[in-house]
Order: C-alpha cells, then sequence, then structure tokens
C-alpha cells in the first residue's frame, strides 16, 4: 500500500479483521497429520470421550480433597460475622469487634494451582455465607487509589438479588472518582438497609441468611502485595469495621511468618488471624494417579518413561497438579494421533466391537506391533500361519487377547496395592513411600529380580505378629471386593492366614504353662544331672534349629506374597497389544514439556528452514542464504567471529550478503537511499541480537560489541 504526501510522516494502516485466518478445528489435524487412517475421525472422538470422563473424575477429585478446608473456613466466617454483631459490654468483646477476622490460608508453592481452588473457594463462599466476594491480586494494586478502585468495581458486579433502586446506587458509585472507605461504607449501608430479610425470593440460598452480609475480601497472593498499602488498607477498614463487616483471607504460598514481616505489631494487632492449612501437593497428586492411572476405569496407560517424566516436573519444577493433568491430556492427545490402533483404547464391549470392523490395513498395523510378533513366534507353526494369513482369525485372537489384557491389569492393580500395603511401613521404604514410586519401578523391569525387593523380603521375616496381621487384614479387604477367580481364592488364602494367627495365641499359652512345669521338674535335680540336661538341649537346638509356629506361618506368608508378585506383577510390555493401551513416546512428550530455549532459537537463527518451511531458505550447511531474514544472517556471521566483534567489519559483510541477491548499480541514483535501507536493516538486525542475549556493548573497543556465546548451543 502507498501513500502520497508533501512531507514524510508515519502512516498507521489497521489491519482487516475479516480477511483474519479462520482456525482450524482439531479433528482436522487427525484427518490430514501423517498417520491419518479411514479412522481418524473415530479416534479423535474416543479422545474427547476418555479426556471428558478423566477430566470430571479430576474435578470431583479436586471437591472432595477441598471439602474438609471449605467447610472449616465456612464455618470460621459465619462464626467470625455473628461476633461482629454481638451487643456485648464485656471488654474482650469489645477489643475483638475492634479486629478484622482474617483467615491466613496456607495453599503451598504450587501457584499454578491457586487460581482454581480460590475460585472454588468464591463459589463455595457466595453459596453459603455471602454475596459480596472480591478476590483481588498485587499487580492490580500498586497503591491505594487502584486497591480501592478494585475492591468497589468487583463489588458492586457481584450478582446480589436486590431491587431496581439498589441497582442506581451501584451506578452511583461506579460513576464517581474519588473512592474512600466512607464513600463504600454508605453504598453498603444503603444497599444492605434496602434489602428487607422477609421479602419473598425466587431463588433464596444460605448466604441471605443475614440482612448484613460480610463482605470477604481474598488477597490472591499475600507475599506480593506492598507493604505500604496492607497496611493504610487495615488500619482504615479497622476504623469502619462496624459500618462495613469485612473479614479478609490470606493467599499465602510460603508461610504464615510473611504476615508479621510485612506488617508490624501494630498493624497486625488489628486482626484476628485463624491458620488454614490445605491439603499437600504430593497427597494430593498420589491421589490423582490413584484415580486417573491405578484402576481399570479408563483404559488408557502412561508407561514407565512417559510417568517418569511427568512426575519429575512436578517434583522438581512446580508442584502443579494443573500442569500434571495437562501433560496427561497431551500424552493421551498424542497416543490418539501418532497410534493408528489406538481405536482400540476404550472399553472392553465397545473394542470387541470395533475389532469385528477393522480393515485389511488395520490388520497389518496388528501384525507389524513388537508385542504382537514375540506373540507370534512363541505359537505353534499352524497358529502362527493364521495369524498371518488369515483375518478373520486375527480378529478372534485378537479379542481374546485384548480381553487378557483387560483381566491383566485388573489383577495387577489389586496385587500392587497389595504389596504396596506391605511395603509402605517397611524401614527407610526400600520400594518407596508412595504407590507411585512402586509403579514406575514395576513398569521398568521385573521387580523380583531387583536388589530392593530381596531387602523387602529380609524386612517381612523379621515382623511381628500384630504388624503382620494388619497389613494381611488390609489386603483382605483390597481382595475381597474383587471378582476374579483368582483373587477370590486368594482372598480365602489370606483369610486362613489370619485365623492361623488368632489361633496361635491359644498354643502359645500352652507352651508357657509346659515350659514352666519344666522349668519347675529341672529344680529338682542335682547339679550332675542339669548341667548334662542343658547340654543335650543345646546339642538339639544347634543340630536341628526348629523354628516356631509363628515363624513357619510367618515364612509362609512372605513366600505367598512372593509369588502373587511374581506371577501378576509382569511389566506391561510383557503382554500382547500392550501398544494399543500405554503411551510410550518419551521423546515426544519431553520436546513439548521441557522448554529448550536456547537449543530452539539457536536452530531458527542458523536454520530458520526449519520453522518457515520456505524453500528459497534451503542451503548447504555453512552456507548463509542471501533471502534469508535479517536477523538470521547476522547471527550466522557473528558466529563466524572472535570474542570481539567490530562492527564496521560485520555491517560490510551483512551488506555484501544482502545486495548478492539485489544485483544493485552501484553507480545509480538510489544507491545511497538503499545503503541507508541495509544499513537500518543491520542496526534492527543487531539490536534484537542484543536482546536475545548473544551481544552486549563493550568499552574495551569503540565500535566494538562483545560475544556471549560460543559452540554449537
Amino acid at each position: 500500500m502507498a501513500t502520497s504526501s508533501v512531507s514524510k510522516g508515519c502512516f498507521v494502516f489497521k489491519p482487516n479483521f475479516k480477511k483474519r485466518k479462520i482456525s482450524v478445528p482439531i479433528e482436522d489435524y487427525f484427518n490430514k497429520g501423517k498417520n491419518a487412517s479411514e479412522d481418524s475421525k473415530l479416534r479423535f472422538e474416543t479422545y474427547q470421550l476418555i479426556w471428558q470422563q478423566m477430566k470430571s473424575e479430576t474435578e470431583r477429585l479436586q471437591e472432595e480433597l477441598n471439602k474438609n478446608l471449605f467447610d472449616s473456613l465456612v464455618e470460621f466466617l459465619q462464626t467470625s460475622h455473628s461476633g461482629l454483631w454481638k451487643n456485648s459490654k464485656d471488654w474482650s468483646c469489645e477489643i475483638k469487634l475492634r479486629e478484622i477476622p482474617t483467615a491466613a490460608l496456607v495453599l503451598g508453592v504450587n501457584v499454578t494451582d491457586h487460581d482454581l481452588t480460590l475460585r472454588s473457594l468464591t463459589e463455595v463462599l457466595q453459596n453459603n455465607v455471602t454475596p459480596y466476594v472480591v478476590s483481588l491480586q498485587a499487580k492490580d494494586c500498586p497503591d491505594m487509589k487502584h486497591f480501592l478502585q478494585k475492591l468497589v468495581s468487583q463489588l458492586v458486579d457481584c450478582k446480589v438479588d436486590v431491587q431496581s433502586k439498589e441497582k442506581e446506587s451501584v451506578q452511583v458509585i461506579q460513576k464517581n472518582v474519588h473512592y474512600s472507605m466512607d464513600s463504600l461504607s454508605a453504598w453498603y449501608m444503603s444497599v444492605t438497609q434496602k434489602t428487607d430479610p422477609k421479602m419473598p425470593r425466587k431463588k433464596r440460598t444460605s448466604s441471605s441468611q443475614w440482612q448484613s452480609p460480610p463482605v470477604v475480601l481474598i488477597l490472591k497472593d499475600m507475599e506480593s502485595f506492598t507493604t505500604k498499602v496492607l497496611q493504610d488498607f487495615i488500619i482504615i477498614s479497622s476504623q469502619h469495621l462496624h459500618e462495613f463487616p469485612l473479614i479478609l483471607i490470606f493467599g499465602i504460598a510460603t508461610s504464615p511468618v510473611v504476615i508479621h514481616r510485612l506488617l508490624p505489631h501494630a498493624v497486625s494487632s488489628l486482626l484476628c488471624i485463624e491458620l488454614f492449612q490445605s491439603l499437600s501437593c504430593k497427597e494430593h497428586l498420589t491421589t490423582v494417579l490413584d484415580k486417573l492411572l491405578l484402576t481399570t476405569q479408563f483404559p488408557f496407560k502412561l508407561s514407565e518413561k512417559v510417568l517418569q517424566i511427568l512426575t519429575n516436573i512436578f517434583l522438581y519444577h512446580d508442584f502443579s497438579i494443573q500442569n500434571f493433568i495437562k501433560g496427561l491430556q497431551l500424552s493421551l492427545l498424542e497416543h490418539f494421533y501418532s497410534q493408528p490402533l489406538s481405536v482400540l483404547c476404550c472399553n472392553l464391549p465397545e473394542a470387541k466391537r470395533r475389532i469385528r470392523f477393522l480393515s485389511a490395513n488395520q490388520c497389518e498395523n496388528i501384525r507389524r506391533l513388537p508385542s504382537f510378533r514375540r506373540y507370534v513366534e512363541k505359537q505353534s507353526s499352524e497358529k502362527q500361519v493364521a495369524l498371518l494369513t488369515s483375518d478373520k482369525f486375527l480378529k478372534e485372537e485378537t479379542q481374546s487377547l485384548l480381553e487378557n489384557l483387560h483381566v491383566y491389569h485388573k489383577n495387577y492393580f489389586l496385587v500392587l496395592r497389595c504389596l504396596h500395603q506391605f511395603t509402605s511401613s517397611l524401614p527407610k521404604y526400600p520400594l518407596g513411600r508412595q504407590i507411585r514410586e512402586l509403579y514406575c519401578m514395576c513398569l521398568e523391569k521385573n521387580i523380583w529380580d531387583s536388589e530392593e525387593y530381596a531387602s523387602v523380603l529380609q524386612l517381612l521375616r523379621l515382623l511381628a505378629k500384630d504388624e503382620l496381621m494388619a497389613m494381611l487384614q488390609n489386603c483382605f479387604k483390597l481382595f475381597q471386593s474383587s471378582s476374579g477367580k483368582e483373587l477370590g481364592n486368594t482372598a480365602k488364602k489370606i483369610e486362613e492366614f489370619l485365623a492361623q494367627f488368632q489361633s496361635l495365641d491359644a498354643e502359645t499359652k500352652e507352651e508357657e504353662d509346659t515350659s514352666q512345669s519344666q522349668s519347675k521338674g529341672l529344680q529338682k535335680t542335682d547339679l550332675y544331672h542339669l548341667q548334662k540336661s542343658l547340654l543335650e538341649m543345646k546339642e538339639l537346638r544347634s543340630t536341628s534349629k526348629r523354628q516356631t509356629k509363628f515363624e513357619v506361618l510367618r515364612e509362609q506368608v512372605v513366600s505367598f506374597v512372593d509369588s502373587l508378585v511374581r506371577e501378576y506383577l509382569l511389566p506391561p510390555d510383557t503382554q500382547p497389544l500392550h501398544e494399543t493401551l500405554y503411551f510410550s513416546s518419551a521423546h515426544t512428550l519431553r520436546q513439548h514439556l521441557n522448554a529448550a530455549p536456547r537449543i530452539a532459537l539457536h536452530t531458527a537463527l542458523n536454520n530458520p528452514y526449519y520453522y518457515l518451511k520456505n524453500e528459497a531458505l534451503r542451503s548447504e550447511e555453512g552456507c548463509i542464504p542471501n533471502v534469508a531474514p535479517d536477523i538470521c544472517i547476522a547471527y550466522k556471521l557473528h558466529l563466524e567471529c572472535s570474542r570481539l566483534i567490530n562492527l564496521v567489519d560485520w555491517s560490510e559483510a551483512f551488506a555484501t550478503v544482502v545486495t548478492a541477491a539485489e544485483k544493485m548499480d552501484a553507480n545509480s541514483v538510489t544507491s545511497e537511499e538503499r545503503n541507508e535501507i541495509i544499513h537500518a536493516r543491520f542496526i534492527r538486525a543487531v539490536s534484537e541480537l542484543e536482546l536475545l542475549g548473544f551481544i552486549k556493548p563493550t568499552k574495551q573497543k569503540t565500535d566494538h560489541v562483545a560475544r556471549l556465546t560460543w559452540g554449537g548451543c
């Protein structure tokens, strides 16, 4: 677009919004991808169904885990507000009426999860305590003016069942330029006095139980607020507490000590603080894994390396449950996108139905699976020919293999929980304290071949009877809920062990009585016969080393647990068709989640074709394409320089590369203007490299810059 003007100027051309690109639906990527097949749409629908089920389950878990915390907060707010309106002449009550009720909510360092928790808390408070709930962040409140402005704007936007006259007062306070606690108190009194509690309402909730509901102010990131802003607001609010019933909730990520660091004693004494602690992040992660992965409710599973990547990001980076769930969603999406046979990753009846309608290409995909090849090699020659040639026989065998895989998972998770009952309380936790650690070990290899498992068996052989009986009772409850035949027999076997342990009490009492009678008989003998009998008993013990009945029974229990582990805790990669359910592409997941900005920058600047996919940018290694972006040309030229770069030489080399494509005439009239344009392009490219951190100005030499990076990143 050209614009003519008498004088030089700057012209702004607004983009045409009608010509914007329309975003491509996600399902189109399944159809246009390199792994597209005739069932791409079905795979995408299956992905959506499983993810919606997982998402609803995580939301339900979030509500359950936060229920106790929210209930205690609601109780605190209700009692605090009722105490504000008590007419008592007691000295202690008068002192308390001057204090602002404050809940110090310690949420932990997982800051990315705080927003979701506080949003859920806001909904609970609006339904049970008060409709006036406001949430403020430190970035929106740099000073007292903006603090009150945000507070007022959110208060008047609260959805309250009021008359139209009250809405007029909202509009009046919105028009006011000057915000103060006096105007806010006047607005609050006008709103609450006009509200008649006896007035019939269509939707009357428990939050309308008071004629004057409190105002709850949630400070999301209390550590980030300015000290002066907090002090001024608390001092002013305490003076208007009877007119404007305020309750504070501090969202704390570190420790409650930060309250006393930010607020001096004169200000903190105006607060009636009560501490509330949210659930630990690790406990939350264990619950999520237990309900989403260690169950047969969802067919999708993760391999050992993928699960290790997600847990490492959680434990060593952010402690964020939301980021872990997003990583799980990415794994699910990548599995259905990259694996054509993920169409069988659904519940067992639906998978059997889909197997009957598999095409010839999909049957060939099954035959190419490494786990299915190993399975075919173990079969007889006649069955091998039938599996490799007959699609009908292959579909029947696939149905039985998927059914076996379903039974394998059912038994696997039950035995895994049983083993965790035995190992979670052992000294030094050889197989981990959390069940996710034990699960990762079992996914990786045969756990009975590890040294940790051998030490577990040694420790189990040293357990007391009470500890062993408690573990067996917990395992009995687990196996009792199963419907499998083998595991049903397992429950009966554990019940027999418990009965034998209980019968040992009576036998031990009898043995004690007999030993006492024998000792009395020995006392009547003389010294010679006593010494002789003791020597005989010592020889018998040294030769036979007889075990007690409890030791024999304990050894049987340990052997029984060992047999269960060896039979049911086989790694998933030993099962045929496990690729249909397990996502194992750890490298792809690591590329998406583990950001490597330095490598990405070097690749983009050194080889722009990798991202732009423009054929004109293809070049041999070591060559600089003259049609590349200016910053790419400047970057490749700076790689050839030493620690200090001469800007004049760099500019001349840049101009040489750029003008190679344009074939400019040196004697032309516009050569000076073109040189100015090239010089401006070079300055912009150098500024961009400085912004990215590749160079910096230096005072060692004039017209030089210092290089900051070395090697091939």
